[in-house]
């Protein structure tokens, strides 16, 4: 599930994390970086079973409805169709997802205060509104309510920004891909009505590749800090910053270990990384020192791409 920037970020994370404590110790940091690696899994598991949590709260408001001592005629004929959604259903009643859940402690029995918020948040949407109202009761249209819920009601929440962090040092950032991971998955099951149960890599090659690029980074950490540094003026040696050491030595190690991707994706890519996790000039820092190196690299053959096209900047 985890994507190629995804990994990259990872490897950018253990390698400063490593380099800023002096530990240069390389299975320990491999180990560290698949560990981080497999946490995505369980914030993804974490995230999609709120929903048990969500269902749970609006049948409480159910019974709490009727069990009044002058229900109104809503509250002694509620509107099921939320509670009886099939994809929360197929959702609860899978027997893997609830061990790994169960497993790895992803429960919302204690923030039930946030599963509220978003309860009574959810009510009073359009989604929601036309999702009860509407005369189609169908099992592609329960996924359309789950897509909705975890498009709309996730992002940009302090509540929740505070429960991962207290959850999981390693969730941080990494919610926005787990979301978009999410409904993707959603999707799927709509079509083959069958949960989606992701692994950590895409594929066996993924975890290979991250685990090379942050081994190989650290080996010739020393040998590439000494070139970047080299190829600054006095006045720019201060704009070296940590971050963006990490980032370049990677991109330097990346266009070096790994003949098959292109140059322009590995600078790209590094970039745009830098663009969130360093300082607000290192876009173009990163992008000139790295496409330099890199490029003296290609000359020197030490650099040498396979297939037409991979060495075009």
């Amino acid at each position: 599930m985890i994507s190629r920037r995804l990994i990259r970020i990872k490897a950018f994370k253990t390698l400063y994390a490593c380099e800023a404590s002096g530990d240069v110790d390389v299975p320990a940091a491999i180990k560290e970086f698949d560990f981080s690696c497999e946490k995505v899994r369980e914030l993804y598991y974490f995230i999609i079973n709120f929903s048990a949590s969500l269902v749970d709260v609006a049948r409480q408001h159910i019974e709490s409805g009727m069990s009044k001592f002058k229900p109104t005629e809503e509250e002694m004929n509620p509107n099921m169709k939320f509670v009886n959604n099939r994809f929360f259903s197929l959702l609860s009643d899978d027997p893997k997802f609830g061990m790994f859940c169960q497993k790895h402690s992803l429960i919302w029995n204690e923030y039930d205060v946030f599963v509220r918020k978003v309860y009574n948040s959810m009510v009073t949407k359009e989604y929601y509104k036309n999702y009860m109202e509407s005369g189609i009761d169908s099992f592609e249209e329960d996924c359309t309510l789950a897509s909705c819920i975890f498009q709309d009601e996730f992002e940009d929440d302090e509540d929740l920004a505070r429960i991962l962090e207290e959850k999981s040092i390693y969730w941080i950032d990494d919610l926005e891909y787990v979301l978009n991971v999410i409904i993707a998955n959603i999707e799927v099951t709509r079509k083959k009505k069958a949960i989606v149960h992701p692994t950590t890599f895409t594929k066996e090659e993924d975890k290979a590749y991250g685990e090379r690029l942050l081994g190989d980074a650290m080996l010739r950490y020393d040998e590439y800090f000494s070139l970047v540094s080299g190829k600054l003026n006095n006045w720019d040696t201060e704009r070296l910053v940590p971050t963006d050491a990490a980032l370049i030595i990677l991109g330097i190690t990346e266009a070096v270990s790994f003949p098959t991707i292109p140059v322009k994706v590995t600078i790209n890519e590094f970039v745009e990384i830098a663009k969130y996790y360093s300082t607000p000039n290192s876009r173009i820092f990163v992008n000139g020192l790295l496409d330099r190196v890199i490029q003296e690299k290609i000359a020197s053959g030490e650099v040498s791409k396979q297939g037409r096209g991979l060495l075009q900047n």
